[in-house]
């Protein structure tokens, strides 16, 4: 149990242990990482590249200032091809590329990797950020950010860092995903405390970026949201970090569960192509890739 709580920091308070909670899920595994894996959070596929990226917070938790954080750098099929390919991080979380950059949350910083060669890009220090969390890339080339605890979503453009918006409207958001002229925002609740125990449960979002309009898409609370992801249908595929849920939504707003698994359920990525769904089960120290074909 203390190695669990050691891995997330002030999530902690929210954890159980896994091996209580009983799996359920019919889904195909296609493939399953647990070697070299230590509280993996976000899996990204950089399709320009052909690469799978996965963020690992590592053994401080998710809000240590410790450098123990690295990116592994995989291929789709599972395999690893550089295991540390990007070290010094702290708590790495969400990523998403805009060109040839890696731009990855690092708790109060967005740090930007050249994807042809590894190296640091740029380091953009974020004032009063206080957990920055996942990472959405507009087709201007325009990063978002969200940070949960503020309720707060930054964007860097032009090489500026500025307050997208803010406020409880936005259900604390986590999970950011640009479809179009929409940020799609996955809520993880309103009202949280210290330790991300929220008041509501959070919704999915539709966030327009040209009137900063929100919209739900999920109409009641749905859960503590984490990865959002298309599905190539006009759907989404959600998870729920706290429940261990993986969700198909419809574009109307129904919501079905076809995973529950434990705890850290993170940030997942979809392959519509080839119906490939690849999941970070953070607090069990691996990532499962999922044949959606059938």
């Amino acid at each position: 149990m203390k190695t669990l709580l050691a891995l997330t920091g002030t999530i902690s308070a929210l954890i159980l242990n896994p091996s209580t909670v009983s799996a359920q899920s019919d889904l195909k595994v296609a493939w399953e990482l647990n070697e070299g894996v230590q509280a993996p959070e976000s899996a990204y596929y950089d399709a320009t590249s052909k690469t799978l990226f996965l963020s690992q917070i590592g053994s401080g938790g998710g809000k240590s200032m410790d450098g123990d954080g690295w990116i592994t750098k995989m291929t789709a099929d599972g395999k690893v091809t550089t295991a540390k390919w990007y070290t010094g991080l702290n708590a790495p979380k969400g990523m998403r590329s805009a060109n040839g950059i890696l731009w990855v949350s690092d708790i109060d910083r967005l740090v930007g990797i050249t994807i042809a060669d590894g190296k640091e890009s740029a380091v953009h220090k974020i004032e009063g950020a206080k957990f920055l969390n996942d990472v959405a890339a507009g087709p201007d080339g325009t990063i978002y950010v969200s940070d949960m605890p503020s309720s707060r979503i930054y964007q860097l453009r032009n090489g500026k860092i500025s307050v997208l918006d803010e406020g409880q409207h936005l259900d604390s958001p986590n999970g950011l995903l640009v479809d179009g002229n929409r940020l799609l925002i996955a809520g993880w609740g309103k009202k949280l405390d210290e330790n991300f125990t929220e008041k509501v449960k959070g919704r999915l979002l539709s966030f327009d970026l040209s009137t900063k309009k929100v919209t739900p898409i999920t109409e009641s609370p749905t859960g503590n949201l984490d990865g959002v992801e298309l599905d190539g249908k006009g759907g989404y595929f959600v998870t729920d970090w706290k429940a261990g849920k993986l969700f198909h939504i419809s574009k109307n707003g129904s919501a079905e569960t076809i995973a529950t698994l434990p705890r850290g359920s993170a940030d997942h990525a979809y392959l519509p192509d080839r119906k490939l769904l690849i999941l970070p089960r953070m607090m069990e120290n691996k990532v499962t890739a999922y044949d959606l074909s059938e």
